[in-house]
C-alpha cells in the first residue's frame, strides 16, 4: 500500500492535468482521476514496467475518459458563464471555446494511431520517446505520427499549416 501511495502522490497532478485537458471540466477531470487511480490500484500487478508509471496511468486515464464519453454522449464539456463574464473580451472567450470544441471533434474523428499519439503528446505531455515506447515503436515513428496528426487537424480546421497546435 505504501508503494501505491507514493505512486499516487507523485502522479496525481499530472493525471489530473491530462484529464482536465481532455475533458475541459475540472469536475469530470477530478472524477476520472479518482477512477484512474482506483483502476490502477486494482490492476497494479498488470504493470509490466515497460514504460514509465506515469505513461501507464495516462493510458488508464485516457481509456476512462473515452468510456465516460461513450456513456455520456449527449453531454458537452461544461463551460462556465461566470468565466466568460469575468474576462475582458467575451467575444474572444466564446471564439476560443468554439475553436477548442472544433479541435476536440476533429481529434476524435482521427484514425488510430494518430488520435492517440496526438492526445498523449499534447494533452498527456509525454515525450516522443515515451509515446514510441507505448506503441512499441521508435521515437522517430512517434514524431512522424504526431506531425501527420497535427497536419490532419490543421487541414480539417481549414488552416494553412502555420498555426501552432
Amino acid at each position: 500500500m505504501d508503494e501505491f501511495e507514493e505512486i499516487y502522490a507523485r502522479n496525481l497532478k499530472s493525471v489530473y492535468r491530462f484529464l482536465l485537458r481532455l475533458s475541459g471540466s475540472p469536475d469530470i477531470a477530478e472524477e476520472l482521476t479518482q477512477e484512474t487511480f482506483f483502476l490502477a490500484f486494482e490492476h497494479l500487478d498488470r504493470f509490466r514496467g515497460t514504460c514509465k508509471i506515469s505513461v501507464w496511468l495516462c493510458q488508464i486515464a485516457k481509456h476512462s475518459y473515452y468510456a465516460w464519453c461513450r456513456k455520456n454522449k449527449a453531454l458537452e464539456p461544461e463551460e462556465s458563464l461566470e468565466e466568460y463574464r469575468s474576462r475582458d473580451n467575451v467575444e474572444a472567450a466564446v471564439v476560443a471555446a468554439d475553436e477548442r470544441r472544433r479541435i476536440h471533434k476533429i481529434l476524435h474523428g482521427l484514425a488510430e494511431p494518430y488520435k492517440e499519439v496526438f492526445t498523449l503528446r499534447v494533452m498527456g505531455e509525454l515525450s516522443y520517446r515515451d509515446v514510441g515506447r507505448l506503441f512499441k515503436k521508435s521515437e522517430s515513428w512517434a514524431r512522424v505520427t504526431y506531425y501527420r496528426a497535427k497536419c490532419m487537424i490543421q487541414e480539417r480546421l481549414g488552416g494553412d499549416g502555420n498555426d501552432e497546435l
